[in-house]
């Protein structure tokens, strides 16, 4: 938390005196009081004695005058505030080994149907472009906000071969280059990668992309889909299948987020991918900006110091 006027807390040296200066009233008071009766009489001439509750509405009072203090030295903290533009770009792995079942239906169909739910989450407002990541990152459709058409180039997505992750996240950093309003506003951009971690070809290593990504400002969130256990099958000539282990590979998309800024996620299961979905959905329609909360330190302080007040009126008839 930050101030405007820091000068102001120096004025918070005044709660501490006037709680010594209400110690020094009670006691005055006491005095006064003995010297009209005696201190043995007390029990038969008052009822109950309000002993700790004394001290409620003079606490109220106090941090009442202190969070007035604080609001008049303009107080700034970073709050969560809904962003009302933003680009979104979903990579999606199609490479062989996304053909494994070990997220059934397979690996693919699991993620594809996942993001066509993201899709509905995300505000319309936002811009989603879709990005297929093969032996090569080819834009299926660039960022737009007419969701029929962002659920259709999911829906094209075939399975292929190799997984060029530099290239595709080398890619949505050049996408992001060019997003710009009319205004001149330039929308926040983030990737979401969905693969199951092995890379195969492509031209840039996924480190340096993640690099140009991050100096883009760019972060990419991944998504790992699929366990140690995948495996495809593959038709050889005259008939005959292989089966080859596609085990997931934690490491390169975990590195692919921590160097961009974005999240890593785990998805070894279809529940599990939609979870992930609807986290990212909450996280990616807020950002983080500096706010002035003077207003709520003055209302805070407000109702402490109307709520000692009333306390003190109706347990004593009178205020402090």
């Amino acid at each position: 938390m930050s101030f405007d006027r820091p000068v102001m807390l120096a004025a918070l040296a005044v709660v501490p005196l006037l709680a010594a200066l209400w110690l020094v009233q009670e006691r005055r008071r006491r005095t006064e009081a003995g010297r009209f009766s005696s201190p043995a009489l007390l029990p038969n001439l008052v009822g109950e004695r309000p002993g700790r509750r004394r001290l409620v509405p003079l606490a109220l009072f106090l941090v009442g005058i202190a969070a007035l203090t604080v609001g008049a030295a303009r107080p700034h903290a970073h709050v969560t505030v809904p962003r009302k533009e933003a680009t979104i770009l979903l990579a999606v792995d199609v490479s062989r080994s996304m053909n494994a079942d070990d997220v059934a239906p397979t690996r693919l169909a699991a993620a594809r149907r996942a993001a066509d739910a993201f899709l509905a989450k995300v505000p319309a407002v936002y811009k989603v472009g879709i990005i297929g990541v093969g032996s090569r990152a080819f834009v299926t459709v660039p960022p737009t906000i007419d969701r029929a058409l962002a659920h259709d180039a999911l829906s094209t997505l075939t399975p292929s071969q190799g997984t060029a992750l530099g290239d595709a996240i080398a890619l949505g950093a050049r996408i992001a280059a060019k997003q710009r309003s009319a205004d001149g506003f330039v929308p926040p951009t983030s990737m979401l990668l969905i693969s199951d971690g092995a890379r195969d070809g492509g031209r840039m290593t996924p480190a340096a992309a993640s690099k140009r990504a991050k100096a883009a400002h760019m972060p990419v969130s991944t998504v790992l889909v699929g366990t140690a256990n995948g495996v495809v099958t593959v038709a050889l000539t005259g008939g005959f299948q292989e089966q080859i282990r596609v085990p997931a590979n934690v490491g390169a998309l975990r590195m692919i987020a921590r160097t961009s800024g974005g999240r890593f996620y785990r998805a070894r299961t279809a529940t599990a991918l939609r979870k992930v979905y609807e986290q990212l959905a909450t996280r990616v329609g807020h950002t983080t900006k500096d706010r002035q909360i003077s207003d709520v330190f003055a209302a805070g302080g407000i109702v402490l110091l109307l709520s000692g007040a009333a306390l003190s009126a109706y347990w004593f008839r009178r205020i402090l």
